[in-house]
């Protein structure tokens, strides 16, 4: 990880040095006469050597200071701890039904394996994995919003409750509905795989029943996959679903990174970056600890 994070810190830091474009003709503006812009570089400290530069980023992603924001001039910590509870809110409710749902879902699938329902539910699946996530917004926002009128279509207040019971509910159902297509496909491939192995032939030689060959030794078998999926996207409930966050107007971390990246706001895209970096990073280590708690055949080493 110590390596990994090194090299994360020097690309993220080359890449806005030399590729981001001049921080200070950005922040400059195009009426901005050759004096301003060498006083903000000055400012900034662009016009100090490469190394002292890269000290002082480094120093900055250590000690959580970013200083603030380019364009509104709020300071990035604030940015994090303000927005974040709001992704939160919604994306920590979709990770967990998403993954629940798309268990269950394959497993059921996977117990009638090789059947008629099975072929059609493949199908459907199939169906609905060509759809964009957008159009389902669209058709989920216009049907159960204003066709309905069930639920809110934007909107987000200040109560935890509120937000979780009412803004959220839609959102949270379309991300979920549009998951069950991906994950049902996976994880059936997971219990499908693990279906075939010789422990599970064994099992049903000494005369355990087909629910309990599936339910107990398959499952558990096959969570090492399912453990993999859920940590490769557990990072992405930390920065939320740009489509979601922006046409539901919440005001996560997400829609506020894509403002960033199109006000060219280089301070708070590179505190996404590195810290989502991080956060990935460590999440890896937690997945390969389950990994031996999941199945003690695994070997850490």
């Amino acid at each position: 990880m110590i390596p990994t994070l090194a090299g994360v810190i020097l690309f993220v830091f080359f890449l806005f040095k030399w590729f981001g474009g001049d921080p200070a003709e950005i922040l400059g503006g195009l009426l901005a006469t050759p004096e301003q812009i060498d006083a903000i570089r000055t400012q900034l400290g662009l016009n100090d050597p490469w190394y002292l530069q890269l000290w002082i980023f480094v120093k900055a992603i250590f000690t959580f200071n970013f200083g603030a924001s380019w364009a509104t001039g709020e300071a990035v910590g604030s940015i994090f701890r303000t927005r974040l509870p709001a992704t939160l809110t919604v994306m920590v409710p979709i990770l967990v039904f998403e993954t629940v749902f798309g268990v269950i879902a394959a497993m059921a699938v996977a117990y009638v394996r090789g059947s008629v329902t099975d072929r059609s539910i493949m199908i459907i699946t199939t169906v609905m994995l060509s759809i964009s996530f957008l159009v389902y917004i669209i058709v989920g926002q216009w049907l159960f919003g204003f066709y309905l009128g069930w639920f809110p279509v934007q909107g987000w207040s200040d109560s935890f409750w509120t937000n979780l019971t009412h803004y959220a509910v839609l959102p949270v159902m379309l991300a979920v509905f549009v998951s069950l297509a991906p994950n049902t496909r996976l994880y059936r491939s997971f219990f499908l795989d693990e279906i075939g192995q010789d422990y599970v032939r064994t099992a049903r030689a000494k005369g355990v029943s087909e629910n309990r060959a599936l339910f107990v030794h398959v499952l558990r078998n096959a969570l090492i996959p399912v453990l993999t999926n859920v940590a490769v996207a557990l990072p992405g409930i930390f920065l939320g679903s740009f489509l979601i966050e922006t046409f539901f107007s919440i005001p996560g971390l997400g829609r506020e990174t894509l403002l960033a990246v199109n006000r060219s706001d280089y301070p708070v895209i590179q505190a996404v970056t590195v810290y989502l970096a991080v956060l990935t990073m460590f999440i890896n280590l937690g997945a390969d600890v389950l990994y031996k708690m999941v199945d003690p055949r695994v070997v850490l080493k």
